[in-house]
């Protein structure tokens, strides 16, 4: 794999971990306030697989490194659509909205389209992950308000 291609791969991987973590509303708002830029309702969409619901198994290991177990089970909703032009775009989202996949994974096929790319990563991408880190910053804050340190006096040898 050539450089371009790993970055390219580590773009993709970033935008769908945005995706995946924003709502379907958000998603569906960013999607159209690009409407002037990428004609998404006039884009014809074909579903190569709609968005169905299943579980996957939670895998785990004591201290990161032990034997793995199983955890227990998880709900994700998975769709794949293609694009006219040939871009088929896939998401996996937790839960069991089927919008939302279906919606990231339309993200994802507009985004490996090079007429789409950059309006996708600018105009969606980009405010979605900084509401998160807005979102998560605000949460560290009341976090470390409350936070409490603790620490041990320890008594030195008495020499007498």
């Amino acid at each position: 794999m050539s450089h371009m291609d790993q970055r390219t791969d580590a773009a993709r991987r970033n935008a769908m971990a945005v995706l995946a973590q924003a709502s379907s509303d958000a998603i569906s708002e960013a999607l159209t306030q690009i409407g002037h830029c990428v004609p998404v309702n006039d884009i014809p969409v074909k579903d190569v697989r709609p968005a169905e619901t299943g579980l996957v198994m939670l895998r785990g290991r004591i201290g990161g490194n032990g034997a793995p177990f199983n955890v227990g089970e998880a709900t994700v909703t998975r769709a794949a659509v293609r694009l006219d032009s040939g871009e088929t775009g896939f998401s996996y989202v937790l839960g069991r909205d089927a919008r939302k996949a279906r919606l990231a994974a339309l993200c994802d096929a507009l985004w490996q389209h090079q007429q789409y790319r950059a309006t996708i990563e600018q105009q969606v991408i980009a405010p979605l992950q900084a509401a998160q880190q807005q979102k998560r910053a605000h949460q560290q804050a009341q976090t470390a308000a409350t936070r409490v340190d603790f620490f041990t006096l320890v008594r030195g040898e008495n020499d007498a």
